[in-house]
Formats: structure tokens, sequence, C-alpha cells
């Protein structure tokens, strides 16, 4: 089969062995396959899959199932989307049964490549780890990405009022079409969200140069989830606010999670997530989907960080 290496840098479309369908495993035939920043930094040599895993790229998938290993209640022709810990850009991907999930309704599969990643992320994160509960003001940052534009939605869906920090107006006013109550532009004055807070939660993938606002930011018994460092990995924290606030500093990651762990986080969303879709209540916000061809291209795009919502890679345009 043909997958999606970074190769020094780079992407490659290159010759892999295609692996074999085990006991709860399904094979699917790959329509598309979402792009993430965890993509971005394995192929530059900074994230490597966890022990065992493809180290084809690709965290997220949609497609239609071709093969069922013994044990699993899928068909052949099922049309979903999985949950990976990489090879999802490959022209198919054998993946435990129980991290997949049925395309929803009125979806294509080139929007569903857009759904695993960062829902799970952010039902994992706000609802599961973070307790959220309904009412409690929640604070965003990179309000506009991916990962920020489902939270959004299941803040709304979930009654939790939510507030952005963001890049520019334009990614502002995306947000607050999605749900959001209102937000900062990270350039403007980022201690002007001191008059929208205090916040219960703060979803953070920033973590080092907004550490020491996010604890001015959080109320009494808040709960500041930590999933990426892309402002840097040191900050200068006052502990004493930790104290007084009995604030909660959440780390968390979801690749690495063991196999029934992201089983258990796939049977939540089944349940109370993906009949939303059906409902109108949630959307994939798909931002662009890029032919596998034009790979580079997409990887580049995401690394502005400019990008409202997701990009996809088409795998397999005949599916899509």
């Amino acid at each position: 089969m043909k997958a999606l290496q970074g190769v020094e840098g780079r992407v490659e479309w290159v010759e892999e062995p295609s692996p074999a369908c085990d006991v709860g495993q399904v094979r699917i035939r790959v329509a598309a396959a979402g792009l993430n920043r965890a993509d971005l930094l394995q192929k530059a040599g900074l994230y490597p899959p966890p022990p065992g895993a493809s180290q084809v790229l690709g965290l997220e998938c949609s497609g239609v199932i071709s093969e069922v290993g013994p044990g699993s209640s899928w068909q052949v022709g099922d049309r979903v989307c999985a949950l990976l810990a990489g090879g999802g850009m490959a022209e198919e991907v054998v993946v435990d049964g129980r991290h997949v999930l049925p395309v929803p309704e009125g979806l294509s599969l080139a929007e569903a490549a857009a759904l695993p990643e960062v829902y799970a992320t952010v039902w994992l994160n706000l609802f599961q780890l973070a307790a959220l509960k309904p009412g409690e003001k929640v604070l965003l940052h990179a309000g506009a990405s991916g990962i920020g534009s489902a939270a959004i939605q299941l803040c709304k869906a979930f009654g939790n009022p939510c507030w952005v920090s963001v890049g520019s107006a334009e990614r502002l006013a995306y947000c607050e079409a999605l749900g959001a109550q209102g937000g900062v532009v990270r350039n403007d004055d980022l201690d002007s969200l001191n008059d929208l807070g205090p916040f219960d939660v703060i979803l953070d993938p920033v973590g080092g140069n907004y550490a020491a606002l996010n604890l001015k930011l959080l109320a009494r018994d808040g709960r500041w989830v930590l999933i990426g460092l892309m402002g840097g990995r040191e900050a200068q924290l006052d502990l004493a606010q930790v104290l007084v606030k009995r604030v909660q500093l959440l780390g968390s990651t979801l690749r690495n999670r063991d196999e029934q762990f992201k089983a258990d986080l796939f049977s939540d969303l089944g349940q109370h997530v993906w009949p939303l879709f059906a409902e109108g209540r949630l959307s994939p916000q798909l931002a662009r989907a890029f032919a596998i061809k034009d790979a580079e291209a997409a990887f580049t795009e995401l690394a502005t960080n400019k990008v409202s919502g997701k990009l996809v890679l088409v795998i397999d345009e005949s599916l899509t």
C-alpha cells in the first residue's frame, strides 16, 4: 500500500507493507485523513509515535471497512471514521474496532475524517478530566483551531458559556458564529480576558507564556487543562494562587493512552456526542480538503496557524 511518511522535514508518499488484520480489528480502505498539529510535529521529527504504533502520519481517518477480524461486530462496507495512534494517511489502515464510529448521518467521508481526534480530545479533557458542569464558564485558547471549533460547539450543546483567545478579528467572528460568547485577539490585549472571567475551566494548547495569565483568570476550584506547548514548556508561577484558589492543573495527552482507555472514550462519544450530529447541533467545520498529491501544501497551510476549523487529505477521491 501507499502511505505518507515524514522524511527529514518533508512528506513523501511511499510504499509500505500492508498490516495484518487481527482479532477485534478492522481494515479500513481510507477515503480521507484529518490533519493535526501532531502530524506537523512528527513530520519535523519532534513527536515520534508511541512504541508499537505505525510510523505513518495520521491520527484520524474515514473510509469504508474492507475486512473484519474475528470478534468484531463491524461489517464489510460500513462507512466509518477512526481514532489512531498513527497510520491514517495511507491507502488502508488496520485499527481496533472499538476505536471506530459510524459516519454521522448526512456527512461525507471527507467531513467525517475531521471528527475523531478533535471531538475525542475535547470530550476527554473538558467533560471527563475537567468534569465540566452545565453553566460553568470555559476559556478556550486557540479557539478557532480544530479542537477549539469542536469545543465551542460542545460547550454550546451542553450549556457552558465559553470565550476564546484567537489570532485575528476574523477568527474571533468565526468563533462567535459557532457559539462563543466572545473573546480577545491575542496580539491586542490578552489581559482584557480578566474582564470576561473568572473561568471555571481553561483548555490550553499554549502553555508557557500563557501560564501566569491562566492562574489569574481561573475561578476558585478552577481546572486548567494543558494539552499542548505552542507557547513553550517553561513558566514562572505564583503557587500561592494555586493554593488559595484550589486550582487543579491537569496535563493531558491522548495519543499514548492504552487501547481500553480509547475504547471507553469512543464508547462515550458514540453515546453522548455522535447523536448531536444527526440533530444538527454539531458540524465538522471542514475548512479545506487537499488531494494527497498536495500534502506538502496542506502541511504548510496548517503551519500558518491561520486555519479556522480542520484540514483533511483526500486519499481516495472515489470514496468521498
